[in-house]
């Protein structure tokens, strides 16, 4: 009977190659990635930031860049779509809400950030328009903005500024006849 040939002493893993040699089959699923250690399945991680909370009614909201043809933009956005939303405003109401929306534009901008979000919501004839600057460390404000958008004709407004990251909310709320 023959004797097989002894295996190669001097190999590493003291076994002999196969030919071909053999590759790993695919995986059947893609690797994922580790999961956060405090996240409970379903959860979403979110970083605490400035944020609107609107409900219960219609809203629509906008992320603008930080150029100086975004003001006129944003009230643009805000009388367009309270024209989808069925408000027939005259040309002296759209004009001052036009005008509402761009010294608010124009005041987020001013604290320097790269981009503001610009929300607005209806209810019973009335308009929310907010805008957010994401951008901490700037001065406070002064009573100037609130009396220039008081002198438009809005019902209600305001600013304030999140502690959390410092950005600040600038809001209005305004008649939209009806």
């Amino acid at each position: 009977m023959a004797v097989p040939p002894p295996l190669d002493a001097n190999r590493e893993d003291g076994h002999r190659p196969d030919y071909p040699p053999k590759t790993p089959p695919p995986p059947k699923k893609p690797v994922e990635p580790p999961r956060p250690e405090d996240a409970t399945p379903g959860s979403v991680l979110v970083r605490p930031r400035l944020a609107a909370r609107i409900a219960n009614r219609r809203a629509a909201n906008w992320t603008l860049e930080n150029a100086p043809w975004t003001p006129a933009k944003a009230g643009q956005h805000v009388t367009a779509k309270l024209g989808e939303w069925g408000y027939r405003l005259t040309e002296d109401r759209e004009a001052s809400i036009t005008a509402v929306t761009v010294l608010l534009a124009r005041a987020a901008l001013s604290d320097g950030g790269r981009r503001i979000s610009l929300h607005l919501a209806d209810q019973d004839h009335q308009a929310l328009i907010l805008v957010l600057s994401h951008q901490s460390g700037h001065s406070p404000e002064g009573g100037d903005l609130l009396r220039e958008v008081t002198a438009l004709g809005v019902v209600s407004c305001g600013t304030d500024t999140d502690q959390g990251d410092g950005g600040r909310r600038r809001w209005t709320l305004t008649d939209l006849g009806g």
